[in-house]
Order: structure tokens, then C-alpha cells, then sequence
């Protein structure tokens, strides 16, 4: 038996239960793996609420985690006990002291990236990676609009981003927080607490509008976000911290011909070869020194509805992560 963090019932972090589970031993091509540290996302409230429905009920928590292979099943030829791996994404179940995996899903750290750091850092650093080298492929001279600026994966995607050349405009709801996104590569800031973001991006732009709005808030930005956009602008709706945005008919796309998206990594690392090669341009980015990675909080996986709370009222900054 190992501890875990279980849901029962749809709600707030109050749902998320400490208890003792059984895991079992690897089958065919799994490993189990002894997890070092566990990567708090907002998906992980997106299903605590109901709003992404689980595949499982009642269901454990979490898609993203790092640690030590402590068995292998069956079949399994490239991945042996001892190595150290993370994985992100399928199947959902990090929220516990040790998980069995799919082997195609384990990705080996290197040497010199932490697992505390793997942990805080794959979901979110993949995540940027596709945003910006795949989704719409930013080069020097985009302006480019990223909100949550100083977010975990705001941070990543406005430093990424300005090692590719472009013009960042960054929103945030406090004074540190604009401090950060400054440090991480931010042009133009907007407290959107205290200004229009819209007419501050109008300004910045001189009325020409940015070549692609990054929006994981939702509700509360996505209209403004499509006004952001200048003629044939991408809109890359990611999350909805916020809340889910209202329906837009396709007609609303049509005056200024934009271009809507609403991706996920999970659609983007589908194949063992697109998640390795994911994750390799995360890890070289991170050895150059492109993606500085912030730990700036981290729990005891047995405070996870406190992590939860934290992360929703917006008291976090970076990477959240839970240690067993």
C-alpha cells in the first residue's frame, strides 16, 4: 500500500482525499515508478471540478511527475530499475507516493535536470515548446501577446519566445508578478488589475493588433484577446483559469479573417517520437540557459488541496511541486 490523493466527488480542493491504495505490480510494457516529485497544473482543477470529465471515477490526480524506476514489467527493454524518468500527460494518476506507467511514456532526465525540476517543468516547458514552434511558429519581428505572463508556463513561453525574436507583451495581476515577466523577457507589461489590456495593446501596437494572442486565463480574456489580434491573427485558447469563454460563431472570425485553436500537449506528444522530441528541445533549452525554470513553491503531497487553493486564488508564481 502506498499514499495517494483520491477524488470521490466533483468540488473544491476539500475533495481531494489522503488515503492508502493499492497499486499492484508492472504488467506488459509498464514500469512502476517511485515518485520523487509530482508537477502541480491547473488541468489537475480542471478535472478536481468536473470541467475535463476523468476517465476514471473516482479517480487520482495529476499528469505529470518525476522519479526512480522501481520495477519493470514484461517486455520493457529500454527503460530498467534505477533510471531516473518523468512523464506528462497519459494516463492521469501522479498524485501518489509511487505509480504504474506505460514504459512509451517515460521520458529519461538527464544528468544535470533535478527531478524536483523535471517535475515542475516537462508539462509546462512541452507545453511552450508547441505553442510556439507549432501551433504558430513565432520568428523575430512577432509581436506576440502572453497572458499570465508569470505564470508556470507564461514564464517559460515569454522566455522561449524572446530568444526567438519576438516583441512580448505580457499580462499579470500584481506589481511582483510584472516584475517577474519583465525579468523573463517581457517588452511591454499590463496590469490588467489597473489598465484596459486591450487599449494598452492597441497603443503598444500602434493600432496594428499582435500576431498571435497565448490565453490560458479564458473567460475573463478571451474576447479582449481576439481584439488584440491584428488581420489574420492566430488565437491560441490554451486554458480557462477563469473560467470557460463564452461560444463565438464563426462570423465573429470573419471581419478580421482570424484564425482560432484550441490545442493541448496531449495532441502534440500522441507518438513516442513527437513526445522524446518534445522533450529534448526542452531539456537543450534548458542547458543553454534559454528557459530559467522557478521552484517557486513546493508542498508536501499530503497538501495538495492547499496547492490547489493557492494556485486558483492566484497566490503562486512558476512552478508548483508536490513531494511525496
Amino acid at each position: 500500500m502506498v499514499k495517494a490523493m483520491r477524488v470521490y466527488e466533483l468540488g473544491g480542493p476539500e475533495v481531494l482525499k489522503w488515503e492508502d491504495v493499492e497499486i499492484g505490480e508492472p504488467g506488459e510494457g509498464q514500469i512502476r515508478v517511485k515518485n520523487k516529485a509530482i508537477g502541480l497544473n491547473f488541468i489537475d482543477t480542471y478535472f478536481r471540478k468536473g470541467v475535463y470529465k476523468a476517465p476514471n471515477f473516482p479517480f487520482t490526480p495529476g499528469v505529470e511527475a518525476a522519479g526512480e524506476v522501481i520495477a519493470v514489467g514484461n517486455g520493457v527493454t529500454d527503460v530498467k530499475v534505477g533510471d531516473i524518468v518523468g512523464y506528462s500527460g497519459n494516463p492521469m494518476g501522479a498524485y501518489t507516493e509511487e505509480q504504474i506507467l506505460p514504459a512509451d511514456r517515460a521520458i529519461h532526465l538527464p544528468p544535470s535536470i533535478d527531478p524536483i525540476v523535471a517535475a515542475s517543468v516537462l508539462s509546462k516547458g512541452m507545453t511552450a515548446r508547441f505553442l510556439l514552434r507549432q501551433c504558430f511558429k513565432v520568428e523575430p519581428g512577432h509581436t506576440i501577446l502572453v497572458h499570465a505572463a508569470a505564470g508556470g508556463v507564461g514564464s517559460l513561453l515569454c522566455q522561449w519566445a524572446k530568444s526567438l525574436g519576438a516583441t512580448i507583451i505580457g499580462t499579470v495581476s500584481t506589481k511582483e508578478k510584472a516584475a517577474q515577466a519583465t525579468e523573463d523577457g517581457c517588452h511591454h507589461v499590463i496590469n490588467y488589475k489597473e489598465e484596459d489590456f486591450v487599449a494598452r495593446v492597441t497603443e503598444i501596437t500602434s493600432g496594428k493588433g499582435v500576431d498571435v494572442a497565448y490565453d490560458s486565463v479564458g473567460k475573463d480574456t478571451f474576447q479582449g484577446s481576439l481584439a488584440c489580434l491584428k488581420i489574420r491573427g492566430y488565437m491560441v485558447s490554451f486554458g480557462q483559469s477563469s473560467g470557460t469563454p463564452n461560444p463565438v460563431p464563426l462570423s465573429a472570425l470573419a471581419p478580421k479573417c482570424l484564425y482560432l485553436t484550441r490545442p493541448s500537449l496531449m495532441m502534440y506528444t500522441v507518438t513516442r517520437e513527437e513526445l522524446l522530441a518534445t522533450a529534448a528541445d526542452v531539456f537543450a533549452n534548458m542547458e543553454s540557459g534559454v528557459l530559467r525554470v522557478r521552484v517557486n513553491h513546493t508542498y508536501p503531497l499530503s497538501e495538495a488541496a492547499k496547492a490547489h487553493a493557492d494556485l486558483e486564488s492566484r497566490k503562486t508564481t512558476g512552478s508548483v511541486v508536490l513531494i511525496p
